[in-house]
């Protein structure tokens, strides 16, 4: 790894308390690791202090020892990304302390990653979406594969097994969810735009073009606006839904984001005050609801 060995410029005005953090935080980390959970030999008694020598980590980073020494001391030097990730590796640091090394040392931090798979869903999330109940409530993985969703998700936005099981593509192409969202049109440019600000966190992720592609093939209506280039971030979107058996729905749907697991969104709906909204989903989830829904199902 080539470094640039450019002298620390001052370290006084603004970010000099940035640094001074940095500095305690690299010192906290070094202090925590013992040679042997490197590979390194111990030093026995040569070793004055707990923990890994600053000279340590720059050679196990491929850095340089004044340089890392100037890191430590919180100079204002230049970092780049590849050098903060070899001192993360070599630190064992998790992703949040990644990332926070990043923001100490004035860089913008990588998009946080989780430490499980989008299909596992801890028993937690599942019961978050349930306890929303009777309000319908699922949750996304980041090419919006619906991953779970609870009944009244089901009920009322026709979620389900046989059902369309991407977000985007069920937006376009599902005839049931296409009968019942009456501003459909209204929402169109608006819900493709926010996929594409999801698309433009992960750019070189092949996933979403499979999406994309996918979609495209289908939808000319999706085709259009793809081609818009519009970027949206994903926040609260008014969906009106005409239920068969109820009538019309009125919901705020939200985009929520768990930093554990920031690979899913979690989209909520809450019924628009004043529509009727509330009273009717309360039927739809009632024993008696559900029986009708079955004969009109029928």
């Amino acid at each position: 790894m080539t470094i640039s060995h450019a002298e620390p410029r001052a370290t006084g005005g603004a970010g000099s308390r940035r640094r001074r953090e940095l500095r305690e935080f690299l010192m906290s980390r070094r202090a925590r690791l013992s040679p042997a959970d490197v590979g390194l030999p111990d030093g026995g008694a040569r070793r004055r202090t707990p923990g890994l020598r600053r000279e340590e980590v720059a050679v196990l980073a491929g850095v340089g020892a004044s340089w890392y020494q100037w890191l430590e001391q919180g100079r204002d030097i230049t970092v780049s990304p590849q050098v903060l990730d070899a001192v993360a590796g070599v630190l064992r640091l998790a992703e949040p302390e990644r990332r926070h090394l990043y923001v100490l040392a004035g860089l913008n931090p990588p998009l946080p990653q989780s430490d499980y798979d989008a299909e596992y869903l801890c028993d937690g999330l599942h019961r978050l979406i349930d306890g929303w109940m009777p309000y319908p409530a699922h949750i996304m993985d980041p090419y919006w594969n619906v991953v779970a969703y609870n009944d009244a998700a089901s009920l009322v936005m026709g979620f389900g097994p046989d059902a369309v099981q991407n977000g985007l593509t069920m937006f376009f192409t599902d005839a049931v969810y296409r009968s019942r969202a009456k501003n459909w049109a209204e929402n169109a440019d608006r819900v493709v735009a926010q996929f594409r600000a999801a698309w433009s966190e992960r750019p070189d992720d092949e996933g979403f073009q499979v999406i994309i592609d996918e979609l495209a093939a289908q939808s000319p209506e999706f085709t259009e606006l793809w081609a818009r280039g519009d970027v949206l971030s994903g926040g609260q979107l008014v969906k009106e839904m005409e239920h068969p058996l109820v009538g019309t729905l009125f919901f705020e749907s939200t985009h929520l984001r768990v930093p554990a697991r920031p690979d899913l969104t979690i989209v909520m709906h809450n019924p628009v005050p004043e529509t009727g909204t509330a009273a009717k989903i309360e039927r739809l989830v009632s024993p008696e609801g559900r029986r009708d829904g079955m004969f009109l199902a029928g």
